[in-house]
């Protein structure tokens, strides 16, 4: 598969992102093929989170990838931490044993990413900076970074924590796309001009800092997808011409759209069925045109003032 370069890293990834927040709902032969099938294909990254099956997941995908030393090494595994019942932490005893949890479960000695979850409105960035100064010291994570913040908060981070923030893990589809639709309709009164997120798209580009767009397919906050949804039909006709033109998926082409941006996105794609993981790894390989980004962006509601 296609890669980029993770942020300021030295980690180059592939392009599409396994997310495994769903692994629980596959049996244990289910999860050992799906597992089989990412690697096969190319689909190397793999997306955890401290909370996702309270835990259960990290486990499930460390018994499904049979993990080793020797298989440890050829994939890349990331992890969350900082969402707890009724509250976020970023404290340092939280991030530190949130760590070791993760990597007991993995069945692994280090993280390749350590992301820190949704932004704790306590957070003490002294503290945040202690905690990744003896994880990499102690040679538990090699990289760090954020989901969900907006600029001002990374910077925040940053001015404490020495090691480089190199990704942001961020809600984005074509139904959910504020991020680059309020760059679009600057100086606008209209509701597309709204900027919901500090102009976090290009902050990120200025400080090289990988969007990872989470639930690429969904519209709003968990509603669903927007593929075959009767709620956007002239999106779902836009898309299926485009998908025929090239011969691939729907799937395909909504991921093709994100990876076309300058950006450099890196989707996490949360499915756990294997023909649509195939598809979505496909889209590395679909370039659109100009035009049929923008055709796509208008379908989906989005105006150009």
């Amino acid at each position: 598969m296609r890669t980029i370069r993770l942020g300021t890293s030295n980690l180059e990834v592939p392009v599409v992102a396994v997310g495994c927040m769903r692994i629980k709902s596959l049996d244990k032969p289910g999860a050992e093929r799906f597992v089989q099938t990412s690697l096969e294909i190319g689909a190397t990254f793999f997306d955890h989170a401290d909370i996702y099956g309270g835990g259960t997941c990290e486990e499930i995908f460390a018994d499904a990838i049979h993990m080793t030393p020797a298989v440890r090494e050829k994939v890349v595994l990331q992890s969350k931490c900082g969402i707890r019942k009724g509250m976020y932490d970023f404290s340092k005893q939280h991030i530190l044993a949130s760590v070791d949890g993760s990597l007991r479960r993995l069945r692994t000695e280090y993280l390749d990413i350590l992301l820190l979850h949704r932004p704790d409105a306590l957070v003490e960035p002294q503290e945040v900076a202690e905690a990744f100064h003896q994880l990499q010291r102690a040679g538990k994570v090699r990289h760090f970074g954020v989901s969900n913040h907006n600029p001002m908060q990374i910077q925040l981070l940053q001015k404490a924590v020495e090691q480089p923030l190199v990704a942001n893990q961020l809600q984005m589809s074509i139904t959910n796309a504020t991020m680059i639709s309020s760059g679009v309709n600057v100086n606008m009164e209209n509701e597309g001009a709204v900027n919901r997120d500090g102009s976090i798209l290009d902050f990120c580009r200025l400080h090289d800092i990988t969007i990872q767009p989470w639930s690429p397919f969904q519209h709003g906050f968990f509603k669903g997808t927007f593929l075959g949804n009767e709620k956007f039909p002239e999106l779902n006709r836009c898309i299926d011409t485009i998908a025929a033109k090239y011969g691939v998926s729907n799937t395909t082409i909504a991921i093709a759209w994100l990876l076309r941006h300058p950006a450099k996105l890196q989707p996490v794609i949360g499915t756990m069925n294997q023909q649509r993981l195939r598809d979505c790894v496909k889209a590395a390989e679909v370039h659109l045109t100009h035009e049929e980004w923008y055709e796509i962006y208008r379908a989906a509601g989005n105006t150009l003032p």
